[in-house]
Formats: C-alpha cells, structure tokens, sequence
C-alpha cells in the first residue's frame, strides 16, 4: 500500500471530509454497513485500515471485548488515538500484508476502504480466514469494480462542469491504477466483482450478504450526492469463516 495518507497536505484535505469529521454518520455507506454487523458483545475484533478508529469505537461502544485497530500511516493511528481512545482499543501502525495473523485470534475482521489499495486479494483473504475463529466474520467495504475500472475515477463532464456520465474501460483488466484524490495522485488496484467475490469463495468462506452501497436518504441534500445515484461507488460484504 502506499502511504499518501501521511503527507501533510493530502492529510489536511482528508480531515475535511465528512466521514474524517463527523465519524460514521458521516459515511453514506452507514446506513447500509452497520446492518451487516453481528452482535458484537464479548468478540475479538480485527480492524485492518481503521483509519481514524471510527469502526473500533463502534465495536466497544456494542460491547466487544477488545479491538486491534491497524493502519500503514502513524498520521491515521495518531488521529485514531486521539479521536478515539479506548482502554479496550490497541492501535497499531502496520500495513495489511505485514500484520501476522495470528490463528483463530478474533471473531470479527472488519476492511472499511482499505483492500482496493492491494494488489492480490487472495492471499490476504487466506490470513484474515486463518485469524478467524469457526463462525468468525469477515466485514468488508471495497470500492466497487464499477468504480474503480472507471477512467481516473471520475465522471466526463459537460461544457458547464456538471457530470454527463461515469465512464469504465478495462474492466477485465485488473490491477494498478492511478487516481486523482483529493488532488493528490493516489495509487490503487482495479479487481473484477468476479475476484472480489469467488476469491472469499476460494479461500473457504460463505457469503452471507452483498450489497451496493447507496447514499443514506437523509443526505441526498447534500450538493452531488443525488449523483452518486447514478453509479455504485463501493461494494458491501459480509462473509463467515467455515
């Protein structure tokens, strides 16, 4: 994974968004993505990519006994600290490929936004099927194939700047693509909706629910939001170890 997240500038642009300052409910996704979570009361849970620990908070305020939230930037874990201490919390920075997945340590692995910045899903997922216990879940947001085979992710835009429409090429093309967030070159990885999914299939877990993210209803107010309308943006999915 690349470590933009730590340059100061790209930082500073990412703590104005409304999911950097409001937390989960400013995440459009919210609405949809805490439904997939199971009762969390007394598990261990793995946050791989916890950002600014939003989602370890979440997990001990519904009562998991502990959390382990990782992250490649010390910006990220600093932020997460801070914001969103918690005796039952332990931050760490390492990157997702480098934890050591200890075997049949945690009851619930959760990847908010984070697995479209690694090139080969499966033997990531094969780690996270090991670190989970029998039953254990695996929660997963993923920029959607749609999304990511888009051309710089971004719309083609008319001669007066508003969105004419998403464009996707190469879709059958996995792998790095450069992108242009928050005005920062960022690189990311392109997978297929085909290896997103059979790849949890292949590694022994069952798919319990799929869903595409949609704007939460009490924000399409918000300037742009009744574009994101028009495309999927992110892949919602919870599976379950074997």
């Amino acid at each position: 994974m690349n470590n933009i997240y730590d340059d100061e500038s790209f930082f500073n642009e990412y703590a104005q968004m409304s999911r950097s300052r409001e937390g989960l409910d400013g995440a459009g996704e919210w609405h949809q993505f805490r439904k997939m979570f199971p009762d969390l009361t007394g598990m261990k849970v793995l946050d791989l990519g916890c950002g600014y620990g939003w989602h370890c908070k979440y997990a001990v305020e519904q009562g998991a006994e502990s959390v382990l939230g990782i992250d490649l930037s010390g910006r990220m874990i600093a932020e997460a600290k801070e914001k969103n201490g918690d005796e039952r919390i332990e931050y760490c920075v390492c990157g997702l490929e480098d934890f050591e997945y200890p075997e049949a340590a945690y009851d619930c692995v959760i990847s908010n936004l984070a697995l479209h910045y690694i090139e080969d899903l499966e033997p990531v997922y094969q780690k996270i099927n090991r670190t989970l216990r029998p039953g254990g879940i695996f929660l997963i947001n993923i920029e959607h194939p749609v999304f990511t085979a888009g051309v710089n992710e971004d719309w083609v835009y008319d001669k007066e700047g508003k969105p004419k429409f998403w464009p996707v090429d190469d879709y059958y093309y996995p792998g790095e693509r450069m992108t242009l967030f928050l005005g920062e070159h960022v690189k990311k990885y392109h997978h297929t909706l085909t290896q997103i999914l059979m790849g949890l299939l292949n590694t022994g877990f069952v798919l319990e629910a799929v869903e595409e993210a949609m704007p939460d209803p009490a924000m399409m107010e918000i300037p742009g939001m009744q574009d994101e309308m028009r495309r999927p943006m992110m892949l919602l999915v919870r599976a379950a170890k074997k």
